[in-house]
């Protein structure tokens, strides 16, 4: 069963020294890591690297995919299928991304929509990026208020953007869930 994925939007290339960097982070985060190629990282994430204690009864570290996208990096073919929907985003984000940060969790169990939310808030610590979070129409108040929020849209479907601040903001929100 898949689970819930976040976007990270990006105005330019991610220097490989940052990539190096998020490689790092990773690896030392991970029960197992396996680089796919540079920028893609097929993980189970230790759940308490992203400081969260109850896991219910799920184990510890959970079944995710980093990967990194867009022009001379990753799948570009991918980037372009995913952003040929979106709006124009520059005036919601004060760009037009050019790369991107996928980050998929493989379950779909409260604590894997943490993970994804935590994980993109970490990933984003390394490699800057505003976050791109689809979102059902009653989570749009919810969001509005917090913390990191760059913007909101309603059409053609609702979504928020915002910083690593606003993530970790939005996960600690009662009763937490991304979209899938």
């Amino acid at each position: 069963m898949s689970g819930p994925v976040l976007a990270i939007e990006l105005a330019e290339a991610v220097p490989r020294v940052a990539i190096q960097r998020l490689r790092k982070f990773l690896l030392s985060a991970s029960a197992r890591f396996e680089e796919k190629r540079v920028g893609e990282y097929d993980l189970n994430i230790h759940v308490e690297s992203l400081g969260i204690a109850d896991v219910g009864d799920v184990d510890g570290s959970r079944p995710v995919l980093v990967s990194l996208m867009g022009p001379g990096i990753g799948d570009e073919a991918m980037f372009d299928a995913e952003h040929a929907d979106e709006v124009d985003q520059e005036p919601l984000i004060g760009f037009t991304p050019t790369h991107a940060v996928d980050v998929i969790a493989f379950c779909n169990r409260p604590v894997d929509h943490l993970v994804t939310a935590l994980l993109t808030a970490a990933v984003m610590d390394v490699i800057g990026g505003v976050a791109n979070a689809e979102l059902r129409e009653d989570q749009i108040p919810i969001v509005a208020g917090l913390p990191g929020i760059v913007a909101t849209r309603t059409d053609p479907w609702p979504a928020a953007y915002g910083s690593a601040e606003f993530l970790r903001a939005w996960a600690q929100q009662p009763g937490f869930r991304l979209l899938k």
